[in-house]
């Protein structure tokens, strides 16, 4: 092999590295970060990571906040859809489960960036009346049962009252010890729902689901 042409493969692969250990770090850093924080964490000039942002940034795998701070894009839900399907798959028995218990729409809900995102959703089969909640419906993680239960590190579950919606009630819990994975299950009623007796089911379908994916 030629000089020149191993030296290509060898920057080519660096800069690959970097580019994945920059993705990661973002990933990590829920509040994002400055090229400048960047930098010294991976060890490299500004001027590294500004082309590494540029690359990422075309790609929507980054972008840059109004407040200049490096958080992840858009393009990684692209790529992200591609797993969601085997986490729904997995999850879908113990939700469909839940929902009968409860009358109730059952969901999975997994953490992007700073929202919550429903990658699953199961309506019960047995009321007629019951909350419409879309797959792919965002909110703050800040807000409602399903996303504080995935900024919870307890145990047990967290309920919510008519924070996204008008007259909604939400019990959920957090998904715990999948490596990689921010998630919660939940349940969301028009009608109050009966913490002590609905919360255990919840955390126990959390549990059966976490199961299902470790």
């Amino acid at each position: 092999m030629p000089v020149d042409a191993y030296a290509w493969r060898v920057d080519t692969a660096q800069t690959l590295d970097r580019g994945l250990r920059l993705l990661t770090l973002v990933a990590d850093t829920p509040g994002g970060l400055t090229v400048t924080e960047a930098a010294n964490r991976l060890g490299v000039g500004r001027a590294v990571v500004y082309r590494l942002v540029t690359t990422l940034t075309e790609h929507s795998l980054v972008r840059r906040d109004s407040g200049g701070r490096l958080r992840l894009g858009v393009g990684l839900l692209h790529l992200a859809r591609r797993a969601q399907p085997l986490l729904a798959d997995a999850a879908l028995p113990a939700l469909r489960r839940l929902a009968d218990q409860v009358h109730a729409t059952a969901h999975l809900t997994v953490a992007d960036g700073d929202e919550a995102v429903a990658i699953a959703v199961v309506e019960p089969s047995s009321t007629m009346f019951h909350v419409a909640y879309r797959t792919g419906s965002r909110h703050p993680l800040e807000s409602g049962a399903a996303g504080r239960a995935i900024l919870s590190d307890a145990e047990g579950w967290t309920v919510s009252s008519g924070e996204l919606q008008p007259g909604a009630y939400g019990i959920a819990a957090r998904v715990h010890a999948v490596e990689g994975l921010r998630a919660s299950v939940g349940v969301v009623a028009l009608a109050p729902l009966d913490a002590p007796t609905v919360g255990p089911l919840v955390v126990a379908a959390a549990t059966t689901i976490t199961t299902s994916l470790s």
